[in-house]
């Protein structure tokens, strides 16, 4: 087993400082009851950087997590390609941006950030909340199941 990474966000922001790694789908608990499988591999890169002032931190992940489609009931290969820019702000100063800043997304500045919870955050955010197959790629659940014979046209047999 691994440590976990932790950084100083503030820190980390203003220095500049960029962190890269993998990490196993299946070393982010909270997405266990999301997935179809646990399997695979995403990559991650987190910057710090400033923008007019503010500490920001820039969060990209790719890779692919494997879900349940919602039609179907198979398993559904979903290709995870994102970036997010997150404010970093004290605690107090939180409810304050999201009021001025609706296009900005801001998280709490801490001085031990988990940065493997932050991804998984990121993650869970960008997944769909009902997955699914593209039209004409699955074969509805109830397809699949035999056709079983009526058990009144055994009786209408015994009518006879």
């Amino acid at each position: 087993m691994f440590a976990r990474p932790f950084i100083d966000s503030v820190d980390f922001a203003r220095n500049g400082k960029e962190m890269r790694g993998e990490i196993a789908v299946s070393a982010l608990s909270r997405l266990a009851d999301r997935l179809a499988n646990s399997d695979g591999l995403l990559t991650y890169i987190v910057r710090g950087y400033q923008e007019e002032g503010r500490d920001m931190l820039e969060v990209a992940l790719q890779g692919t997590c494997t879900l349940k489609c919602q039609r179907c009931l198979s398993e559904l290969e979903y290709p995870v390609s994102l970036v997010s820019k997150l404010w970093l702000l004290p605690a107090d100063k939180l409810d304050e941006a999201e009021e001025d800043d609706d296009e900005m997304d801001a998280i709490e500045a801490e001085p031990r950030l988990d940065v493997l919870a932050l991804i998984e955050e990121e993650l869970l955010l960008d997944l769909p909340f009902a997955p699914r197959h593209p039209e004409g790629e699955c074969v509805p659940a109830a397809s699949n199941l035999q056709q079983k014979v009526n058990p009144f046209a055994v009786l209408a047999g015994l009518k006879k």
